[in-house]
């Protein structure tokens, strides 16, 4: 049966690239593949893979930076696919946030073994997290994550895609300061640069939806030149 999940292969020898591809696709994983990190950032962006199978060796931009720049939006896991099995490059791994790391050369049922618990983890720390917390509450103000419905007094209030992430990303930690670099690349990816224009409008939007007085926010704070914070439920 073929299987959902995406994984992202960041590798710059086609001859290896190959050998993944063949080995996952033969397994069911639908592969998308990248020759450097450059590219790999930008496909992480938008096709949103379950996975990254990831060289530390790539041209220009290396493995290392690739997981720097991808921790700072995405928690996508990362599995290490490298040569290099010096102790101080697995640590640097592991600190900037990879989840596992495997020396070349290695075994197909080790590999396949490695990409499954990965997943495994990946889809425990997500339902602990919607165990934790599957709502949001001020006052009358309601966003239940499941349902992806938000209420105000009981009254539902009807968003766009965009607008629901960013309200959800906020109410997910509700009175910290989220920065708007961190919201344009966590509902934009990290392509959208640094002008928060967008952002700024879809804000203008969901205040005109969410607030008795949009001038004077009740729900959503504004830092002035940070970013912005949910009121904070307790």
């Amino acid at each position: 049966m073929p299987n959902s999940e995406k994984i992202l292969v960041v590798e710059d020898e086609a001859t290896i690239s190959r050998i993944l591809s063949t080995v996952l696709t033969a397994n069911g994983y639908q592969v998308l593949n990248a020759e450097n990190g450059q590219q790999a950032l930008s496909m992480a962006s938008s096709h949103c893979p379950d996975l990254i199978l990831l060289d530390l060796g790539l041209p220009g931009m290396d493995g290392i930076e690739v997981i720097r720049r991808l921790r700072e939006w995405s928690g996508t896991p990362i599995l290490v696919v490298s040569a290099r099995d010096q102790e101080e490059e697995k640590v640097r791994a592991f600190d900037l946030g990879a989840d596992d790391y495997i020396t070349k050369p290695f075994g197909t049922s080790e590999l396949l073994a490695r990409i499954r618990a990965a997943r495994r983890h990946a889809n425990q720390v997500a339902a602990e997290r919607a165990m934790v917390s599957s709502y949001y509450e001020f006052q009358d103000f309601r966003i239940d994550f499941e349902r992806r419905c938000v209420t105000i007094a009981g009254k539902e209030i009807h968003l766009t895609q965009n607008e629901y992430k960013i309200v959800e990303r906020l109410a997910r930690q509700p009175g910290r300061v989220l920065t708007y670099t961190t919201l344009l690349h966590d509902i934009w990816g990290p392509y959208k640069g640094e002008d928060n224009q967008i952002l700024r409008v879809n804000m203008a939007n969901i205040r005109r939806k969410l607030e008795a007085n949009p001038a004077e926010p009740h729900y959503i704070l504004t830092e002035n030149g940070v970013g912005y914070r949910m009121a904070d439920s307790e």
